[in-house]
């Protein structure tokens, strides 16, 4: 997927098979729940305000996808683009769909339900949080991360990294939602395509320091097919300070 900021990776440093290297270790593993969202939807702020809820949980990476198929309907939604469209769609082949609809909901990359029915993605969050843990993901000083050995999937598994802002806020003036004021959480920005996992531990040269700031996040996710369950996933975090 295309991104909408420079990624700054490493370059010349490739991707390096590990026997192990010390790390920021990071808190237990997420459950990623994405949201497929647009502006010119009128059922999605109630799914808009769920996943803003989630997004101030430390045991969930709450992402806000904006999808573009709407934004013909006389409002055009600032952050979606077709990347985050193909995403969907990607998802739905993988879960034997033949339609794709806002807002959605998919959860750990599992289960998919209407994202405005809270019980029902709660219910996934908390399924998720009981199943296995999966693989390790580790932010490896400022320039580096490095996924943990394990059992891969057949096919393995490909490592994303995502990039997004953490809250941004828009005043829509046409379209279903006109007159609104609506904020939205950890608005993915880009997905981009670091490797392939097929088991071994491997490090993945990221310029970390340069994709977090005031307003900007990242994150790595190692999901199993591209567009099938997540594997594993982290949370790219300031360094602590030197002591």
């Amino acid at each position: 997927m295309t991104s909408l900021r420079p990624l700054l990776l490493l370059p010349l440093l490739g991707v390096v098979l590990l026997a192990g290297a010390p790390g920021r270790a990071a808190a237990e593993r997420p459950v990623v729940v994405e949201l497929f969202t647009s502006q010119g939807c009128s059922s999605c702020p109630p799914a808009d305000a769920i996943l803003g809820e989630l997004a101030m949980r430390g045991d969930v990476l709450a992402l806000s996808l904006h999808v573009d198929y709407w934004d013909y309907i006389g409002w055009k939604d600032p952050f979606a683009s077709a990347e985050m469209t193909e995403r969907q769609r990607a998802y739905a082949r993988a879960m034997g769909s033949r339609m794709v609809y806002t807002p959605q909901t998919i959860v750990d990359g599992r289960e998919e339900m209407v994202g405005s029915r809270r019980d029902a993605v709660m219910a996934a969050i908390d399924r998720a949080e009981q199943g296995p843990k999966g693989v390790t993901v580790t932010v490896v000083g400022d320039d580096a991360i490095q996924i943990g050995a394990g059992e891969a999937p057949p096919d393995g598994a490909v490592v994303w990294l995502v990039t997004y802002d953490h809250e941004q806020t828009t005043d829509i003036q046409r379209g279903e939602n006109a007159g609104r004021r609506i904020s939205y959480y950890n608005v993915v920005r880009s997905i981009e395509r670091l490797g392939h996992w097929m088991g071994k531990a491997l490090s993945f040269p990221v310029d970390c320091n340069s994709l977090i700031g005031p307003n900007h996040g990242a994150a790595i996710l190692v999901q199993a097919n591209g567009y099938g369950p997540i594997l594993g996933a982290t949370r790219i975090q300031p360094a602590p300070p030197s002591q």
